[in-house]
This record gives structure tokens, C-alpha cells and sequence, in this order.
């Protein structure tokens, strides 16, 4: 077990390769926190956001699978000790017109179910017993604006995210007082994902009070606000730049 740094925070950054996962990872490393970088296909970029970083390394998890999450708490447990924070940044979603229902086929429901509903459920079995030994144990969850309004790359997508933004109250009644489960809700933001939506994002800019899009920095500094916030637990907090305020 690793003694070095033993009195800094461990916090695992799952989806933390890229987009607003890199971006906690990197905002988490400034507050001081020891981050495990864990992504499933972005490796060469895990790796390398896990290199920028003081004490942190990268893991390679399905998170899909069942007990990918296990092996990964197991394996920071082991390493670290101790466990403070997850932040659940992993995502998938396929972009389909929200009327093109028969588009819709029950593999597409599976992967984005398995990746974003039962991957954050499955880490949240898997680090309670670590979390509630923590002074601050904390789960975040990067659900999206298309949880809570209509709209979204697709209707399972939406659903996904409204189901975890669920999830995250339920929890946050469920795991007090030692832990304490929040949501994040971003609308659109500058990620790989969304590089070429370009007419969108025109229209978000002409739109939203804020006229402009985001940035996964400006996603990250809630996170963290969230993790600080000591009295809060079960909400989802929207960041959009107040697109959802227009009617």
C-alpha cells in the first residue's frame, strides 16, 4: 500500500480521459487530490491526463460490465487506502432524430443503459464501504440538460440521464449522513462530442442568456463546488448558460 501522500484525498475520475472527465481530473489534481483516471477506449489520452498529474494513475475499465467498478474500487483500495470522491463522468449516446422511434432498436437502449445508469449505480455499490469512512465521502454524477428539458441526441440518451439525476436523489437519502450524492446537468458543451455541431451550437449562442456555449472547465469548477458543498446532497445543479430559462 502506498504511504506516500497518505493524508491527501483519493478520488476516482471514471470517463476521465477526455471532455469534462479530463477536465475534473485536472481540477481535482489542483485542490489537491490523489485521481485514478479510468476510461474504457480513450487510453492514450488517459494515460496522458494521468501523467499532468501529481500521484495519479490511469485504469482501463469496461464500465459497462458488471464488475468493472469492483475492480477498480478493489484496486485504488489496495493502492491508496482509502477512497473520498467518484465522479462519474463516462457516458455513451447515438445520435437519433427524437421522431425516428424505429431507429431505436433494444441494442441501442442496452449500451446506453449499461453505460449510463448501471455504471454509476454499479460504482456507487462498489465504494460506499470505502466513502463512509471518509471525512467527506462524496459521489458526483455528470447526468445532462436533456435529463431534465426535452431535447437530447437522442431519446434514449435523455432517458438515461433523467434516470440518473433519480438515482442521485434517491441515493442522497439513502447514503446520509456519511455520503453524499449530487448531479451536475450541463447543456452544451465544448467537448469531442460535440465539435461538429455546428448549427446547434449557433443556435445557442443566439439564444441562451449567457450567448455562448460552455466549457468542460466551467463543468469541472461545479463539481468541485459540489464536493465542497458540505450541506448539500440528492440535487441536481443545471449549467447551461440559462437555456433552460427560455420557455
Amino acid at each position: 500500500m502506498a504511504t506516500e501522500h497518505e493524508d491527501r484525498p483519493v478520488a476516482i475520475v471514471a470517463g476521465g480521459s477526455t471532455g469534462i472527465g479530463a477536465a475534473v481530473a485536472r481540477r481535482l489534481d489542483q485542490e489537491g487530490y490523489r485521481v485514478v483516471v479510468v476510461s474504457s477506449k480513450s487510453v492514450d489520452e488517459g494515460e496522458s491526463v494521468a501523467a499532468e498529474l501529481d500521484g495519479s494513475w490511469f485504469l482501463r475499465a469496461d464500465l459497462s460490465e458488471p464488475g468493472a467498478a469492483a475492480e477498480v474500487v478493489a484496486r485504488v483500495g489496495a493502492e491508496h487506502g482509502r477512497l473520498d470522491t467518484v465522479v462519474y463522468a463516462a457516458g455513451k449516446t447515438a445520435r437519433i432524430a427524437h421522431p425516428d422511434i424505429h431507429a431505436v432498436t433494444d441494442d441501442v437502449w442496452d449500451g446506453i443503459l449499461k453505460l449510463n445508469v448501471l455504471g454509476p449505480w454499479h460504482f456507487v455499490q462498489a465504494a460506499e464501504p470505502l466513502l463512509r469512512k471518509s471525512p467527506n465521502g462524496t459521489i458526483v454524477v455528470v447526468g445532462a440538460l436533456a435529463g431534465v428539458d426535452v431535447g437530447g441526441s437522442s431519446i434514449p440518451y435523455a432517458v438515461s440521464k433523467a434516470a440518473v439525476h433519480h438515482m442521485c436523489k434517491l441515493l442522497g437519502g439513502a447514503l446520509g449522513p456519511e455520503i453524499r450524492v449530487n448531479a451536475v446537468a450541463p447543456g452544451f458543451i465544448e467537448t469531442r462530442w460535440t465539435e461538429d455541431w455546428t448549427a446547434f451550437r449557433g443556435q445557442i449562442s443566439d439564444k441562451a442568456p449567457l450567448r455562448r456555449t460552455g466549457l468542460p472547465e466551467e463543468v469541472a469548477e461545479l463539481v468541485l463546488g459540489l464536493i465542497r458543498a458540505t450541506y448539500v446532497t440528492g440535487q441536481t445543479v443545471v449549467v447551461d448558460g440559462g437555456l433552460s430559462l427560455l420557455p
